[in-house]
């Protein structure tokens, strides 16, 4: 099988094609077993799996000389298309209209009112900055494409933002990808500008909009969470410092890029200030810096748990992808938001397998079958674990300091809490999830690159 997943253009047929206006599928539990088996999460898993594989390090050889090529944030290696310098541009102008909504002054609890009027400047302009953006021909997408760009910026009715909104964004990109926005060029040029010019910008954004309006995790596990806000960074990221390959290689599954910082290097703040402006693993670790006080293993204690491994970035890339099929993809709470339409098909996969049942399918939502649309309610079942990541080795004793998970008041503690040994964290943790071939990654399996 191939090793590179290639989600497949569609240019030619925009003509004459009928686009939707996305709409909510998503209403309870079996719906998510419906989604996991669709040409839907078939063509989001494809086109991560392709962003992923394009930041990884490659060797370049020439002759009996061979030379590794890395890609780094911030790096002149790094060629924008004018597809991609559009949509960078349209980033810049979304981020200057923040000036347009400052921050209410007036007293508040959980977020700031002033996003709802930036969130509606965007709606206002949106057909005219996607006319700037997008070609002519790409006019009759314009409904379409601006519902996933609009999802992505967070919630102006709930003052939120988390992973659904950051797939979101992630299904833009795919749209425009599979309407043949972006130049065919040798493989990985276009994917790589996307990841590092537009989702990178796409971060900085999102990241003054958390900070400025003081935006609400949504469906954050809190500190069992990776992070309150997002995942693909981290994917991203480690992918950038995994061991170099060839065009033909399959993804590593282990290992590090020669010279790569350690994995433990997140857990001192200096070094991820260091590692910050060229890796997107350490850009969103700077940022939970930025936002959070305290021991780095209290407040983050799954990313503590994870610069344990001894394997490399290889591994952690292969865990971090199943994560986002645990997490994001197979959650209730996530995807129950995400749209469906002409791009993105609320239809079965031919080629796709029942998902298996777990212990994240056996609580989802039930709803009413005498109404369609009626609020879901939760079907009993077991209690699930605190989430932990089923990489990071076996879980370790809960450090001095918390409770039950909760931090305890520093006035109950005798002395300062010693950090945990790195490697396992949590106090429980999640059946493992079974593997999925990258080349051709099959709905309801998570998406890793090798059976094990």
């Amino acid at each position: 099988m191939a090793s590179n997943p290639m989600l497949h253009k569609v240019s030619g047929v925009v003509e004459g094609h009928r686009f939707e206006k996305p709409t909510k599928k998503i209403y309870d539990g079996p719906d998510v077993s419906f989604f996991l088996a669709s040409v839907a999460y078939r063509d989001i898993v494809t086109f991560m799996l392709q962003l992923n594989r394009s930041v990884l390090p490659r060797k370049i050889r020439d002759g009996e000389t061979t030379t590794i090529s890395t890609w780094q944030l911030n790096s002149g290696q790094i060629v924008y298309s004018d597809a991609v310098s559009k949509l960078r541009s349209l980033l810049q102008n979304l981020l200057k209209l923040i000036d347009d909504a400052p921050p209410d002054t007036g007293p508040r609890r959980f977020g700031n009112v002033s996003f709802r009027k930036w969130y509606k400047l965007i709606e206002d302009h949106l057909s005219e900055l996607l006319d700037e953006t997008l070609p002519d021909r790409l006019k009759l997408a314009q409904e379409e494409l601006g519902a996933y760009l609009l999802g992505s910026f967070g919630s102006s009715q709930r003052l939120d933002y988390g992973t659904g909104h950051e797939l979101s964004f992630l299904a833009f990109l795919a749209c425009l990808w599979k309407l043949d926005y972006f130049p065919s060029d040798e493989p990985g040029v276009q994917e790589r500008g996307i990841v590092l010019g537009v989702f990178e910008q796409y971060l900085v954004l999102i990241r003054k909009l958390i900070k400025l309006y003081n935006l609400e995790p949504a469906g954050s596990h809190g500190v069992w969470g990776l992070d309150d806000n997002s995942l693909l960074p981290y994917i991203f990221g480690s992918a950038q410092l995994c061991p170099p390959i060839e065009e033909t290689d399959e993804t590593p599954t282990e290992g590090s890029l020669p010279n790569a910082p350690e994995a433990s290097a997140v857990a001192k703040q200096n070094l991820v200030a260091k590692e910050k402006d060229t890796n997107m693993y350490f850009s969103a670790v700077a940022f939970i810096y930025d936002v959070k006080k305290g021991p780095f293993w209290e407040h983050s204690p799954m990313l503590f748990d994870i610069s344990g491994i001894k394997d490399g970035w290889g591994k952690i890339n292969k865990g971090m992808i199943k994560m986002y099929n645990a997490e994001v993809l197979s959650k209730f709470p996530v995807v129950q938001h995400f749209p469906f339409g002409s791009l993105f098909k609320w239809e079965k996969d031919p080629e796709a397998k029942a998902p298996p049942p777990t212990t994240h399918t056996s609580s989802q939502p039930l709803r009413n079958p005498a109404d369609t649309h009626a609020p879901s309610t939760v079907r009993p079942g077991p209690l699930m674990g605190v989430t932990a990541a089923p990489w990071a080795g076996k879980p370790s004793a809960t450090p001095a300091g918390l409770v039950n998970g909760v931090t305890q008041a520093p006035w109950v503690s005798r002395g300062p809490a010693a950090p945990p040994p790195r490697g396992g964290f949590a106090a429980a943790r999640r059946q493992p999830l079974p593997s999925l071939n990258e080349a051709r990654p099959r709905p309801g399996q998570p998406p890793s690159t090798e059976q094990k």
